[in-house]
């Protein structure tokens, strides 16, 4: 199973950027997927989850501006940057957790992360 995220780049402050990041291999079913972020000499931190029937949850400093979303058909979860401040830039890393078959418990994964820049 893989994770592969895309979308990050350079953004001016007030700005927006999309993130997607789609699951790949085998994969029974997705339980919670999410965002997570860290900045440098910083800890990672949760930036947002949704669970397979798209209950949403989102970390303070991203309330009102950043929306998680996910397609299930495509095993891909979408993150909407809205209002982007300074203190957005980090990389950016998506996480799932998967089932490869029915009866197995679900294994937690992690994309390769992507860069969010935001600065004039």
């Amino acid at each position: 199973v893989q994770l592969q995220a895309s979308g990050g780049g350079l953004v001016q402050p007030g700005g927006s950027l999309g993130l997607s990041c789609a699951a790949s291999g085998r994969i029974f079913s997705i339980n919670d997927m999410g965002w997570f972020r860290q900045a440098p000499g910083k800890q990672r931190e949760l930036v947002a989850t949704i669970t397979n029937v798209g209950s949403t949850n989102y970390a303070d400093s991203v309330k009102g501006r950043f929306t998680i979303s996910r397609d299930n058909a495509r095993s891909t979860v979408y993150l909407q940057m809205n209002s982007l401040k300074p203190e957005d830039t980090a990389v950016y890393y998506c996480n799932a957790d998967i089932k490869w078959r029915a009866y197995s418990g679900p294994e937690n994964y992690w994309g390769q992360g992507t860069q969010v820049t935001v600065s004039s």
